[in-house]
C-alpha cells in the first residue's frame, strides 16, 4: 500500500525528507509562517505555497484512508470482498477510481437493473453478454413467468441488467472519464422566454446564447458566467464528447463483432451510455469543471490580495488624509505618525470664495500638526481635489489613495470601537490616511472580500475563499512583521502562535505595564505557553529594544548564537548590528553554519548587515496625465500612464486617472504568447500603455503594451 510520503511526492516531486519535516513540524503545532522562515534547513527552504500543498495533501490522504476503510467495511458486511476486490481498493489512491470500484456495492434506489434481477433474468443477461448463442430469443423463453409475461419482455429485462454491469465497471467509466477530460465540449444556449422582463435579464449573458467551447480549454471566468446563468435559468446547459465516437469506443471495449447478439448489444451499450454513464459522467465534469474555476478565481483573489497588502508603505509621518466630496463638503483628518487622530474638519474646494478659506485652514493645520504627507481618496472627485492641493504649492507629497472598502471599515465593529464619538466620514478619512501609512496594518481590519481585487468572488464558496483571504493575509503579516508595541489587535490576531484571544491579551499587557521593553517579556503574557512563544516571537519586534535582536527578524532560539557571532570579531552586539564590513566576516565561521543550517546562518547574516529592512517595495507620488480627466480627452494611439488595480485570468484593469478603468487584456501584454497575467504585471505596477480602442457610448477602454 502507498504510505503517505509517497502519495505526497507523486502529488508535487519534493524529497521525501522535507515532506517529513513538514508534516512532522505540522504535527508539532508549528504554523506555515513559521516553519517557512525559521526552519528553511530542514525543509529545504520550502516556501509558504509548497509548505501549504504538502499539509492539505496529508489532509487529503488521510480523507482517501478513511474512505477505503469504510468502503472496504461496507463490502465485507454484504459478504462480496474478494481478495482481487481488496487488492484493488488497497492501490487505489484516485478518488474518482475509489467510486468506481465501489459503485457496483453501493447503496442506491431500485433499478430496472435490480427489478430484472429479483425476476430471475440475471443468467440470460449473462448469456447475452457472452455474446455465443445462436437464438436469444429461444433461451429467453424459459424466463418467462407471472411477472415476464413475454419473449420481449426478458430480453428487456436482462438488457437492462447487462447495460448497469457496463455502468458499474470500473474500467469502462475511467475510460469515459478519459475521453470527457480529453474531448469534452461546452454547449450553451438561451432558453426561450415569453416574458419580456426575463429576456432583457438574460441578455447581459448574450455571449453564451449560442455558445460551445472545448472543456478542457475554456478559462474559469467564462466557465463561471456560464454557471452562474445557468443556475439563474437563463441557459440550457451540456458537456460531453462527441457522442459517435464514444460509443464506438465502448463498442469496442463490450462487442464482439458479427456475433448474432451484435445488435443487440449495440442497442445495450447505447442505452448504458445515454441512460446511465453519459448523465453522470458529465455531472461529475461539471463539478470539476466549476471547482477547477472556483479555485483559479479564488487564487486570482488572493494573489491581488497579497500584492495588495504588501503595497508600499509612507511609514511613520504625520499625515493629512482627505476623503474628497463634492456637495458636502472634503472631510479631512490629521494624524499622528501612529495613525492617531489629532485633528477634523470639512473642507470646500468646489467655490472661489470656499477655496481661499480651504487654503487658509489646511496651511494651518500642516504648521499646527506639522503635517510630512497629504492623502487623498482616489474616489469621486479625488484626481479634482489632488490637483488642487498640488497647485497650493504646500511643498508636501501628496498621494492618490486607493480608498476601496474604506466605507465598510467605517461602519465597522472595529471602527466603532476605535472611533466612537465621531461619525463614519471621519472614520474613513482616518482610513485612507493610515492606509498610506501602513496599507497592511489597515486592510487587515477590513473584511478581504470588499477590497475590490476579486473576480467572480459571489460565485465562489464562501468558506474556501475565506480561508484562503486568511492564509494570505497571514502570509503578509508575518512576511513583513509586526511592532508588537503599536500593532492593533487585527494586525496581531495574523501573526504566527497567535490568534484572537492572546491578541487581546497582549494589548492588555501593554496598556497595563506601558508597553514591552524586551520579546522575553512575551511570556508574560496571559496563556502565551512556550509553543506561542516559539511561534510568534520573531514576527513580533521591539523598536528600540534593549537587546538590538528584538527589533530585528532573528529568532530569539538564535540569540546565543549571534553574541558569539559578536564576540569573534571583537564587537559588542550594537556594533555589529548594521556594520556590513563586519558582518561579511562571519562568512568565515563555517563550523557555526553547519551547525544551525546554511539557510538559517545567511538569513542571520542579512539581518545583521541590514536590520528590519521592510520587504515591501518604496512608494511613489500621483503619475496620472494632467491633461487626462474623461473618456473623451483619450486617443487611440495615444500613450498613457496606469497603476495595475485589478487582476483577472483574462487580462488586468488599469486606474488612468479617470472614471472608467481600462481593460489591459491578456492578448495585449506582450508581443509573444502570454500564459498567466501575473508574469507580465503586478497590483499597483505603474506602466506606460497604448491606447488601443475607445467605445464612449459603453465606456469601454481598451489598452496595450504591445509595441
Amino acid at each position: 500500500m502507498l504510505d503517505k510520503i509517497k502519495y505526497i511526492q507523486n502529488h508535487t516531486n519534493i524529497n521525501e525528507k522535507y515532506i517529513q519535516a513538514v508534516i512532522q513540524l505540522n504535527s508539532e503545532g508549528s504554523t506555515i509562517a513559521f516553519i517557512a522562515r525559521y526552519r528553511k534547513d530542514k525543509t529545504g527552504n520550502m516556501d509558504e505555497i509548497n509548505i501549504a500543498q504538502i499539509i492539505k495533501l496529508e489532509h487529503q490522504f488521510d480523507e482517501l484512508l478513511k474512505r477505503k476503510t469504510f468502503i472496504i467495511e461496507s463490502i465485507t458486511e454484504q459478504n462480496k470482498l474478494t481478495d482481487d476486490l481488496k487488492k484493488n481498493i488497497d492501490n487505489c489512491w484516485d478518488k474518482d477510481l475509489l467510486e468506481d470500484l465501489y459503485l457496483p456495492y453501493k447503496q442506491r434506489k431500485k433499478t430496472k437493473a435490480d427489478i430484472a434481477i429479483e425476476n430471475g433474468l440475471e443468467p440470460l443477461a449473462k448469456i447475452i453478454l457472452a455474446q455465443k448463442e445462436t437464438d436469444i430469443e429461444y433461451k429467453a423463453q424459459r424466463y418467462i413467468n407471472d411477472k415476464i409475461k413475454t419473449v420481449e419482455n426478458a430480453i428487456e429485462g436482462a438488457s437492462d441488467i447487462v447495460a448497469q454491469w457496463i455502468s458499474d465497471d470500473a474500467e469502462t467509466r475511467n475510460m469515459l472519464r478519459q475521453r470527457f477530460e480529453q474531448h469534452a465540449f461546452i454547449y450553451t444556449k438561451v432558453i426561450k422566454f415569453k416574458d419580456k422582463t426575463k429576456e432583457q435579464e438574460a441578455d447581459k449573458y448574450k455571449d453564451y446564447f449560442n455558445y460551445s467551447e472545448k472543456a478542457a480549454n475554456a478559462p474559469s471566468h467564462r466557465i463561471l458566467a456560464i454557471m452562474r446563468a445557468y443556475d439563474e435559468g437563463y441557459l440550457k446547459l451540456s458537456i460531453e464528447p462527441d457522442e459517435e465516437k464514444t460509443l464506438e469506443a465502448l463498442d469496442r471495449k463490450w462487442i464482439n463483432r458479427y456475433s448474432n447478439t451484435e445488435k443487440l448489444m449495440l442497442d445495450i451499450t447505447k442505452d448504458a451510455y445515454k441512460r446511465l454513464i453519459q448523465p453522470s459522467l458529465e455531472n461529475e465534469w461539471k463539478t470539476k469543471l466549476f471547482e477547477k474555476a472556483e479555485q483559479d478565481a479564488i487564487q486570482i483573489f488572493a494573489n491581488n490580495l497579497q500584492q495588495l497588502l504588501l503595497s508600499a508603505p509612507l511609514g511613520n509621518k504625520r499625515i493629512m488624509a482627505i476623503d474628497p466630496g463634492i456637495r458636502t463638503g472634503c472631510k479631512t483628518v490629521c494624524q499622528n505618525e501612529l495613525g492617531q487622530l489629532l485633528h477634523h474638519t470639512v473642507l470646500y474646494f468646489n467655490q472661489s470664495s470656499d477655496m481661499e478659506k480651504s487654503r487658509l485652514a489646511m496651511n494651518e493645520m500642516i504648521t499646527k500638526y506639522n503635517i510630512k504627507a497629504i492623502a487623498i481618496g482616489n474616489g469621486t472627485a479625488g484626481r479634482d481635489t489632488a490637483d488642487w492641493v498640488k497647485n497650493q504649492q504646500f511643498k508636501l507629497p501628496v498621494y492618490l489613495v486607493n480608498e476601496d472598502g474604506a466605507s465598510v471599515y467605517s461602519v465597522s465593529e472595529i471602527a466603532r470601537k476605535e472611533f466612537p464619538d465621531h461619525d463614519v466620514t471621519v472614520r474613513g478619512a482616518v482610513s485612507i490616511g493610515r492606509r498610506l501609512m501602513d496599507p497592511l496594518a489597515e486592510l487587515v481590519k477590513i473584511d478581504a472580500k470588499s477590497i475590490g481585487v476579486g473576480q467572480y468572488q459571489h460565485d465562489v464558496n464562501q468558506n474556501k475563499l475565506k480561508q484562503a483571504l486568511d492564509e494570505t493575509v497571514a502570509i503578509c503579516v508575518n512576511r513583513v512583521g509586526v511592532n508588537l508595541n503599536t500593532a492593533g489587535e487585527e494586525l496581531l490576531t495574523h501573526v504566527s502562535g497567535l490568534g484572537p484571544i492572546l491578541a487581546k491579551n497582549i494589548i492588555k499587557f501593554r496598556d497595563e505595564k506601558g508597553g514591552f521593553k524586551s520579546r522575553e517579556e512575551l511570556k508574560k503574557v496571559t496563556r502565551l505557553g512556550d509553543k506561542a512563544y516559539e511561534q510568534c516571537a520573531g514576527f513580533l519586534k521591539i523598536t528600540e529594544a534593549e537587546n538590538p535582536l528584538d527589533s530585528s527578524s532573528v529568532h530569539p532560539e538564535q540569540y546565543q548564537n549571534v553574541a558569539w557571532m559578536a564576540k569573534t570579531v571583537g564587537m559588542d552586539l550594537k556594533q555589529l548590528i548594521g556594520n556590513e564590513n563586519e558582518v561579511k566576516k562571519l562568512h568565515s565561521l563555517t563550523d557555526l553554519k553547519e551547525k544551525i543550517g546554511e539557510f538559517t546562518f545567511n538569513d542571520i547574516l542579512k539581518e545583521l548587515a541590514k536590520p528590519g529592512l521592510d520587504p515591501r517595495d518604496s512608494i511613489e507620488e500621483n503619475i496620472f496625465e494632467d491633461n487626462i480627466r474623461k473618456i473623451e480627452d483619450l486617443k487611440v494611439g495615444m500613450k498613457i500612464k496606469g497603476i495595475v488595480s485589478n487582476i483577472t485570468n483574462f487580462g488586468a484593469f488599469i486606474d488612468i486617472g479617470i472614471k472608467q478603468s481600462g481593460l489591459l487584456h491578456i492578448s495585449e501584454m506582450a508581443n509573444q504568447f502570454v500564459r498567466n497575467p501575473n508574469d507580465v504585471v503586478k497590483l499597483n505596477q505603474v506602466l506606460t500603455l497604448k491606447v488601443k480602442e475607445i467605445d464612449v457610448s459603453r465606456n469601454r477602454i481598451a489598452l496595450s503594451l504591445k509595441d
